[in-house]
């Protein structure tokens, strides 16, 4: 929830509601005093302030209550002097034990700041450009990053400055946020009618209005902080009579943490009842978000019109004397949020030129990493083809190199094997080198090597017929052999 998110106090403010006892006079030997050991995770747990140098700035706040001298001076300078800077300069005062663990505080927030650096760079692609943690570290004017080593009257100097100045506009960022809420919320309904058809849409109008309608349909709602607000808080929530209110009792009961002040957060308590007037999380009229907005609207109203001294808080003073004033006997009647709409016509047109030129944008990368899609799978394609062709060529090259390998067939005639002779060896010899020089088809290399066989075989069988005829018969010719 927002309202749990926004600060309760200003940081320095803190301090003085820490006051719970007697200050220690400062002619007190405190050299005699045994500072007691305090740890960082001992620190008392404490509304977070929605900064992102919180986690330091309580730790400081907690480590500078501990001294007794700093407690004092804080006791009695008023809220003007700690703007201006008067108490930092009591740092000096401080017990060297608080000094020790302030200087250590600091050291770690510049050790995460610079971690913080680093790992944006890395993100944004910068590892191979050295980081210049120096000139980077001055956007954060919270602190000294001049000396990252010891905690000086400057840097609580900044400290509170920084606090104060952001602190401040964290209201005015909500309420922006809340706007932006609203006109989203409103650029939905639109652009949702848009898809209907006109019976449709004339059914959503009609459903839409009676929401509204319905939600405006409650019982009246008290002017925060006025009399009859606080009474029915002293009725319903406190169980006592409206007769007998008592603002100085009523200021004690609801003063939770007794430290004679309606901090933020105790002021936005006294509003619940009011707010369940106006809202019910099971219903589909109320919107929980704009309940929040709305309780943040009255703690707001109450603070500009009691907190005097604008410290954020509503002593008990203050309280009794905005008890005394008009308004808070006879007020103006409270408008709520439908009474009061968040944004102009003329915002909500910018906001959605704003998110018709976001949209345009969008379609136009859209477009562009299709591109790039396209592109990819275009040349993964290609890469597939080319490892099919490179497949191919290893398959066709294996062949050859088995065809080469495979040994010749072996030749038999009527009877024995013939063995094959050394021109038969040198001519099958020939044709494999002329295999590897030039392939050709598997069954043409068949083919020439059982030519060369069948030659092979009929000069043997000539050359042995020869040698068996008797003497005289070599010189006859051939024909006579078949003679009967």
């Amino acid at each position: 929830m927002w309202w749990s998110r926004v600060l309760l106090i200003s940081w320095v403010l803190v301090l003085v509601q820490l006051l719970t006892s007697e200050a220690v006079p400062i002619s007190k030997d405190r050299t005699k005093i045994k500072e007691p050991e305090v740890r960082i995770e001992d620190a008392p747990a404490s509304v977070d302030t929605g900064l992102h140098y919180d986690r330091y700035l309580r730790e400081v706040i907690d480590f500078l209550e501990k001294d007794e001298h700093f407690r004092e001076k804080l006791h009695n300078t008023d809220m003007e002097d700690i703007k201006q800077g008067k108490l930092a300069k009591e740092l000096d005062f401080v017990s060297h034990h608080v000094r020790t663990k302030l200087d250590e505080l600091k050291r770690q927030e510049v050790n995460r700041l610079r971690t913080l650096i680093k790992a944006r760079h890395d993100l944004e692609g910068g590892n191979d450009i050295a980081v210049d943690h120096q000139a980077l570290l001055k956007q954060f004017e919270y602190l000294n990053h001049m000396n990252p080593h010891t905690f000086e009257v400057d840097d609580l100097d900044r400290l509170i400055k920084s606090a104060t100045n952001d602190l401040e506009n964290f209201d005015k960022e909500r309420h922006e946020e809340f706007k932006r809420y609203e006109m989203m919320k409103e650029h939905d309904r639109r652009e949702h009618l848009k898809t209907l058809d006109e019976d449709e849409r004339k059914r959503e109008e009609e459903h839409y209005e009676e929401l509204r309608k319905k939600h405006a349909d409650h019982p009246k709602v008290n002017h925060p902080g006025s009399q009859n607000q606080l009474k029915e808080v002293w009725e319903d929530t406190d169980g006592l009579d409206p007769e007998d209110f008592d603002p100085k009792t009523f200021f004690n009961l609801h003063d939770t943490n007794g430290d004679g002040f309606f901090d933020e957060q105790e002021l936005e308590s006294l509003f619940t009842k009011e707010l369940e007037k106006l809202y019910d999380p099971t219903n589909e009229e109320d919107d929980m978000v704009e309940m929040e907005e709305e309780r943040l609207r009255m703690r707001e109203h109450v603070m500009n019109e009691v907190d005097s001294n604008k410290d954020r808080l509503v002593s008990l003073d203050e309280f009794m004397t905005a008890t005394n004033k008009k308004e808070f006997l006879e007020p103006d009647s409270w408008e709520t949020l439908e009474q009061n709409q968040a944004y102009t016509d003329e915002e909500m047109r910018e906001f959605e030129e704003h998110l018709v030129r976001q949209e345009q944008e969008l379609h136009q990368k859209t477009a562009e990493l299709q591109k790039q899609r396209d592109e990819l799978d275009r040349q993964q394609e290609q890469l597939n083809a080319q490892k099919v062709e490179l497949q191919q060529a290893v398959d066709h090259m294996e062949r050859l190199r088995a065809e080469k390998q495979e040994p010749p067939p072996e030749v038999h005639v009527e009877g024995n094997a013939i063995p094959e002779s050394h021109a038969a060896d040198n001519q099958q010899q020939h044709y494999q080198e002329a295999l590897i020089q030039e392939p050709q088809p598997v069954a043409q290399v068949y083919q020439d090597a059982s030519q060369v066989q069948s030659q092979h075989q009929n000069q043997q069988v000539g050359e042995q017929t020869h040698h068996n005829l008797p003497p005289g018969d070599h010189e006859r010719p051939q024909f006579e052999n078949h003679l009967p």
